[in-house]
């Protein structure tokens, strides 16, 4: 997989994506909603250029290759990453999906993620606290900016330190949701994601083939039992 293979989804229109040869998973579904794991490499949503028509979104509403099975009303909740693998719901209905919007726009959807940073992060856990803005000279890339930025705050557990290359695996909580958080976040942090192309170390010497960013778990309540719903998706790396 090329290094353009993890840029994020706005990065995509000016070249054709790798084609993903992985499954979109189904990991629940009902008459509401579906929870499934997204591989790396795939986009959510289809790229403006026409070359880049497969996505998340395409092989539900169309059906995927190996599986009968398509959800023609089928909206994405929330995006990730082209390079981030891991869990994602979906609303298969216009009830369902406004319900969940107005639970991501409370904030009480909860969602955690596992990634490979560079180095050793000293403390076990932590929070990064550091606004976000738009980087209009770097576009599709983003900033931290006390003035003009949007707070952002990610809080992180250190699961597992690693030796030759140094580098640590990481529990990541975000609090709030803004664009590329995790990403610039780490970059700030002192300890960029391995395979990330966008806030990589200058220095970094661990390029690995993907971005080691995953969306294992996301808590939320169902859209009309009001059941508390929590999807898992095992980590890949």
């Amino acid at each position: 997989m090329t290094d353009k293979a993890v840029f994020s989804q706005s990065t995509v229109d000016d070249f054709v994506v790798p084609v993903c040869h992985d499954f979109v998973e189904i990991l629940y579904q009902d008459a509401e909603i579906l929870l499934i794991n997204k591989p790396s490499g795939l986009l959510s949503l289809s790229g403006k250029n026409p070359a880049n028509w497969d996505s998340v979104h395409y092989r539900l509403v169309n059906g995927q290759e190996g599986v009968t099975a398509a959800f023609s009303d089928a909206k994405l909740i929330h995006r990730l990453d082209l390079g981030t693998s891991g869990v994602m719901v979906v609303g298969l209905n216009p009830c369902a999906v406004k319900n969940l919007n107005q639970q991501f726009q409370a904030r009480t959807i909860k969602k955690q993620y596992i990634a490979m940073l560079e180095g050793h992060v000293t403390l076990d856990q932590g929070q990064i606290v550091a606004p976000i803005a738009k980087d209009k000279v770097l576009f599709p890339r983003v900033k931290i900016c006390n003035s003009s930025g949007k707070n952002a705050q990610t809080t992180y557990n250190v699961l597992k330190r690693l030796e030759k290359p140094a580098r640590t695996l990481v529990q990541y909580t975000p609090i709030t949701g803004r664009t590329h958080q995790l990403r610039i976040h780490s970059q700030i942090f002192g300890h960029p994601i391995i395979g990330c192309d966008l806030y990589q170390s200058e220095t970094s010497q661990q390029k690995g083939s993907r971005l080691l960013l995953h969306a294992s778990d996301i808590v939320f309540s169902h859209p009309v039992s009001a059941q508390q719903i929590h999807g898992h998706s095992d980590c890949p790396f």
